[in-house]
């Protein structure tokens, strides 16, 4: 089957696709690289890791296409372009909320394959085998992402598929600049890349050495399998040539994916997360990310107190936000899974704001309360996420969040391929049954299973009012993102900061166990950090939390506006 590029942004004779894009970056009618200042727009807007990607998506809404097409081509250049965390080989969640009114979610998270066992990463000892839940081929879980942006467009979308892959196809086969992130990001990862020639190929140039700033970078594996997807849609991945050299690959170096695994991922629309806070509907994703039920229970507990009043971070602020984080993770840990392998998930009870209120019952002013390390502590979660946030002039609007998990997530690239695998498998409770202070937790709802889906923190969420989009907003961060996310969508309602200075803030983070928070450097004054610790709150400090995306419909005046967080990223948000 030939090739389709009926995008007219691909129909030219200049040095192709770099040429082009570079240059359509100049002459953005809006565009932002982060600030507290939001970019501006009249038909729509993405806010992205990636401007290249952005503008991908741009100029999919330029054609006419909708939210939902500008996600999708938008995902699939990120593949390209933001090669840590944009991918074909993982998987993620999308968010989708109509003008008209209409939402629902997409879960592609990636499934552990058929041949899956609970114990299957353990020694005779009961110990998890030099970290092979993170590191290595058995831990790389079912791709999804594919199958779940193919099933948003089979739902929602209005352009021709071919029409939404040909820009990453063209991106990967003419190549692009190598830019700050990708030359730092290549380094700090040789050594892992090194391990796998297929990976050496694709991230060093054929002498071995490294791509230097402005060089161009070449994809062209990458290229001919999403050559494969713009011309066969879904099955260009999971069937045929593709899913016969993953297979390949898998069994030779002791994986577990097989073709079957492949030939029978489905994605699943699921009814989302439906929440209220202060006069505002909040749409998010369900299990098995627990974002959304964690959102909806700390916006539950916070409801209860004027935030206003206390004042945007101050001590007793942070003090509310910390005490409804820390309860809220401690329900994540112990009841949270694949709802398809746990029916029994009390997700109504933990929503209630009845059960809210007794929460905030038990939350002391003046004292901080006690996470207990007897009882279940937070396995690790990598940080290396990205998500984008799209608007198009009708108003509908998308918030996806997707991951490889660690950068470049397992690093091991699928021979021939071109493509990067996660290694998600690493979200799942490793030892049945061990939970202790160290990190470990072992409780069933997350346990591993055939087919099963790791528990997630993506928070890919839109805030509505009166049944029509106002904002979307998300952010990578491992366990950090459902924080991140609350946070932003405090700073807006309850403070009233515009898109911009609400994900520019300073931000903290408390997830139960370990028992400290996390603060921002440079964020918080060294008093109003005094009086939080005179609460008995321990604090470290850290660099960035997340890099929050966000786009933004003011209705009194027509206008879209958007943001992208500079705290990451090479990325910006562009409207038209």
């Amino acid at each position: 089957m030939s090739r389709r590029r009926t995008l007219s942004i691909f129909s030219f004779n200049l040095p192709k696709a770099l040429v082009f894009m570079l240059s359509v970056l100049l002459i953005s009618i809006s565009f932002s690289e982060g600030g507290r200042t939001p970019v501006r727009a009249k038909n729509g807007m993405v806010s992205s890791a990636s401007k290249l990607a952005t503008e991908v998506g741009v100029e999919t809404l330029k054609q006419g296409g909708n939210a939902v097409d500008a996600a999708v081509a938008t995902a699939f250049a990120l593949a390209v372009t933001w090669p840590s965390a944009g991918n074909i080989g993982g998987g993620g969640f999308l968010v989708y909320h109509g003008d008209n009114g209409h939402a629902t979610s997409f879960d592609f998270r990636e499934k552990a394959p058929i041949a899956a066992t609970e114990e299957m990463y353990l020694g005779v000892d009961g110990r998890v085998v030099n970290n092979s839940n993170h590191i290595g081929i058995l831990a790389i879980g079912v791709p999804g992402t594919v199958a779940g942006l193919f099933k948003a467009h089979q739902e929602l979308g209005s352009l021709p598929w071919a029409d939404l892959v040909a820009p990453a196809v063209a991106l990967a086969r003419e190549g692009i600049p190598i830019n700050y992130s990708l030359e730092t990001g290549f380094a700090r990862s040789a050594n892992r890349f090194r391990q796998y020639p297929s990976s050496a190929k694709k991230f060093f140039k054929t002498d071995g050495s490294f791509y230097e700033l402005g060089e161009i970078w070449i994809q062209p594996d990458l290229a001919n399998t999403l050559d494969l997807i713009q011309n066969n849609g879904k099955d260009g991945f999971y069937k045929g040539e593709n899913a016969r050299r993953l297979a390949d690959f898998m069994a030779a170096n002791g994986g577990l994916i097989t073709e079957e695994d492949l030939a029978s991922y489905e994605a699943i629309e699921r009814e989302p997360i439906r929440g209220n806070y202060r006069g505002y509907e909040i749409i998010s994703m369900p299990p098995p990310s627990s974002g959304g039920v964690a959102l909806v229970e700390m916006l539950n507990i916070l409801e209860g107190y004027d935030l206003a009043a206390l004042g945007h971070n101050s001590a007793d602020y942070l003090h509310v936000l910390t005490e409804a984080m820390r309860r809220a993770y401690a329900d994540r840990a112990e009841h949270l899974g694949d709802p398809d392998f746990n029916e029994s998930m009390p997700l109504s009870k933990l929503m209630n704001k009845d059960y809210a209120a007794t929460l905030r019952a038990s939350i002391d002013m003046n004292e901080k309360s006690d996470s207990s390390p007897a009882e279940f502590a937070q396995a690790y979660e990598s940080e290396e996420t990205t998500h984008f946030s799209v608007v198009d002039k009708n108003g509908n609007m998308v918030s996806m969040t997707y991951t490889l998990e660690f950068g470049y997530g397992s690093a091991i690239v699928a021979e021939g391929g071109g493509y990067l695998l996660n290694n998600e498998l690493g979200d799942f409770n490793a030892v049945p049954g061990l939970t202790d202070n160290r990190g470990n937790i072992g409780t069933t709802p997350n346990l591993v299973a055939p087919e099963k889906r790791p528990l997630s923190s993506m928070t890919p969420t839109i805030v509505a009012q009166n049944g029509k989009p106002v904002f979307a907003t998300g952010s990578p961060g491992g366990k950090t993102i459902i924080n991140t996310t609350m946070q932003t969508i405090l700073n807006i309602i309850d403070h009233g900061f515009n898109i911009a200075e609400a994900i520019e803030a300073g931000r903290i983070h408390h997830q139960w166990l370990p028992d400290f928070t996390s603060i921002e450097s440079n964020t918080i004054s060294v008093d109003t950090l005094r009086l939080y610790e005179a609460k008995g709150h321990q604090t470290r400090e850290r660099g960035s939390q997340g890099a929050a995306m966000g786009v933004y419909y003011d209705r009194d005046t027509g206008l879209f506006e958007g943001a992208a967080d500079s705290r990451r990223g090479d990325g910006g948000a562009v409207g038209y």
